[in-house]
């Protein structure tokens, strides 16, 4: 009985092709939406955590944002941050832009990360090839670099870039490494050219002579509240206790902040997206009630021939069914090349979550059921004499 009711579904379906069509394009656009938005944001999501743990999550990010009589952290302030207890480690920053130029290939407005020791010893994998840079170049204030391997392409072409000189900003620096490009937020937004050079260069370059950014790397996260405390207490000394005058960011709860927000983004445009699902539903519900006066006829005479309610409704509700399947599944085939499309412009890895396949799927499935039974009762409850009387 249950094949047969399959076959007539299947055949009223492909009877009715442009009806069938129409109907079911609110669930590809509802699944489609769903399968789009979830992995985009997932991606995306992906790219920005894996970029915070790769600055470790074991990590404190000091921003100065100064006061009338103070813009930043001197060599002397920058001291007790490193010996404050269970800090392993300090690494300033200092970051402008300026024109690279060798031979005759320039560079405008080239990113310059004015770095220590430090940065490069936790970024491990940052360096391809040739040497970071190390405590005496920082010290001595040696005019050497380290360049991504973007901007070696550029304006070295095909050579080797080691050992050969590069002016940043007029000065003429050594070039000791080849960094890998970088993927952060910056990078996307500036480009991936970027040049390393001791801070204490990179201050003398701005004019400046204290540090605003300041990352410090923790020996264990589980005491990251006392040393917190610990840091605030030489600020406030540094910047006569104005608590506006800098702030102090855990990154891993920075971390546990993100996970949550796009956690919340994630829910909310799935909630707008399944919107376009139920005005599907109703599309469905809409041509199986018109079905069933067109076919009232058909069902009279079924039901004259000794069909029970239950299959008469049972076959309504397949077709219900098929249709919001054939819906979902176009929708997830279109949603996963609008997500790969995206992926390929934005430069993210593209993952398929299967969680996304199974709500899309199985929401549209739902919805075939829900919107598909009020239809199938209706067919099931015809009166027969009444049915045939159309005829």
């Amino acid at each position: 009985m249950f094949k047969e009711s399959l076959k007539m579904s299947w055949k009223n379906i492909i009877h009715n092709k442009m009806r069938s069509f129409l109907t079911v394009l609110g669930i590809v656009i509802g699944v489609a939406a769903i399968i789009a938005l979830i992995t985009i944001v997932q991606g995306v999501t992906s790219e920005v955590t894996s970029e915070f743990s790769a600055m470790g999550t074991n990590t404190l990010s000091v921003q100065i944002r100064g006061t009338a009589l103070k813009s930043g952290l001197n060599e002397k302030e920058l001291g007790q941050l490193k010996e404050i207890e269970g800090i392993q480690g300090i690494s300033p920053t200092v970051s402008l832009l300026a024109p690279v130029v060798q031979g005759g290939a320039i560079q405008e407005d080239v990113s310059v990360q004015g770095k220590n020791e430090e940065y490069f010893r936790h970024e491990s994998d940052l360096i391809v090839l040739g040497r970071a840079i190390n405590p005496l170049d920082v010290e001595n204030k040696n005019r050497v670099c380290v360049i991504s391997e973007s901007l070696q392409k550029k304006v070295f072409f095909a050579q080797s870039a080691l050992g050969q000189p590069l002016q940043i900003g007029g000065i003429t620096y050594t070039v000791v490494g080849i960094a890998e490009d970088s993927t952060s937020v910056e990078a996307m937004m500036n480009g991936t050219d970027c040049v390393y050079i001791p801070y204490r260069n990179a201050l003398s370059m701005t004019g400046n002579h204290n540090v605003t950014s300041v990352e410090l790397y923790m020996q264990d996260s589980s005491q990251a509240d006392t040393m917190i405390q610990s840091v605030k207490n030489v600020l406030n000394q540094a910047f006569n206790y104005k608590d506006d005058s800098y702030s102090v960011t855990n990154l891993e709860d920075l971390l546990s902040m993100m996970n949550e927000i796009t956690g919340m983004m994630t829910t909310m445009l799935v909630g707008i997206a399944s919107i376009a699902l139920l005005v599907g539903g109703i599309g469905i519900m809409n041509m199986m009630l018109v079905s069933v006066t067109e076919r009232t006829t058909e069902i009279g005479l079924r039901k004259a021939l000794g069909a029970e309610p239950k299959r008469i409704q049972l076959q309504f509700l397949l077709e219900s069914i098929f249709l919001a399947l054939f819906g979902g599944i176009i929708g997830l085939l279109v949603g996963v090349l609008v997500a790969f499309l995206v992926s390929l412009y934005i430069g993210f890895t593209f993952v398929l979550s299967l969680d996304a396949i199974l709500l899309a799927v199985g929401f549209s499935t739902l919805v075939g059921i829900i919107f598909g039974l009020a239809p199938a009762r209706k067919a099931s409850r015809l009166n027969p004499i009444d049915a045939l009387r159309s005829v």
